[in-house]
């Protein structure tokens, strides 16, 4: 099968999915997958199919949600210096982020921030149209489920053994998963995740995205301390599966068989 329509085959297996819970009331979806793993490129291809089918969607990309550069920064001071990089559970302004569900679920106008990744700040304001019968929420760790505790000990990688020897780091963060984060993941109608085969593959997926900027990007050793901060996340979620439907990518970033249930 080709990688279009194996893809095809996905997008047809999410939105007839969406299109069998829907009811008389709007439902919130969750859409994860590691960085580069095509979820970012899946969202608007989801909304076309949707409307295709009578349903007004609308995205809210996790990303978007990101705290200030002064708002980590200040993190970063009173916290944990590794609170500077962006991307992490409780990088995210989440009380904005349930505002902005909250109004789209009542029917109201919401106000969502604009995030330029260059400029690593917050750089203006849209506004999504009321009118959606889907939210489609998608964000890398949308889902995600706090560690256990004996989890947190050891490192899983340079990051946490030279930066986080104490682990201040990274039990702040799954305090923020297990609190702010699960209270927002909880109102998840449908989950759908697209898993990579191995963590190892995301730092080359994350490297083609960096080339393909107009600026080149971060370089190889910029993106691998990038994505250290993600690793442990992640890798957690390759094991534990927090979702409704499980898409299982090939290296080429391709669904390589039906979706099935968690741990099946």
């Amino acid at each position: 099968m080709t990688p279009a329509a194996a893809w095809e085959q996905a997008d047809a297996a999410v939105a007839e999915a969406i299109r069998a819970k829907v009811g008389g009331e709007r439902l919130v979806v969750g859409l994860s997958g590691a960085q580069g793993s095509g979820k970012s490129t899946m969202a608007p291809r989801l909304v076309q199919r949707l409307s295709a089918a009578g349903l007004r969607a609308q995205v809210l990309a996790l990303d978007d949600f990101y705290l200030t550069e002064a708002e980590r920064a200040e993190l970063a001071r009173t916290v944990h210096p590794l609170l500077l990089t962006r991307g992490v559970p409780g990088t995210h302004d989440i009380g904005l982020l349930r505002g902005a569900i909250d109004s789209l679920l009542a029917g109201r106008e919401a106000a969502i921030p604009i995030f330029d990744k260059a400029r690593d700040d917050r750089a203006g304001w849209r506004t999504l149209d009321s009118a959606a019968d889907v939210i489609l929420l998608e964000g890398w760790c949308v889902g995600a489920r706090p560690e256990p505790s004996q989890r947190l000990l050891a490192p899983v990688n340079a990051l946490e053994r030279d930066e986080d020897a104490s682990g201040a780091w990274r039990d702040w963060v799954n305090q923020h998963l297990a609190s702010d984060y699960a209270a927002l993941f909880a109102r998840l109608d449908l989950r759908f995740f697209l898993r990579a085969p191995e963590f190892d593959v995301v730092l080359d997926w994350r490297a083609e995205q960096e080339r393909g900027l107009p600026s080149g990007g971060m370089s190889g050793r910029e993106v691998e301390r990038f994505i250290h901060h993600y690793e442990r996340i992640t890798r957690w979620m390759l094991e534990d599966e927090p979702a409704d439907l499980v898409f299982d990518l090939d290296p080429a970033r391709r669904p390589v068989a039906q979706p099935r249930r968690p741990h099946a």
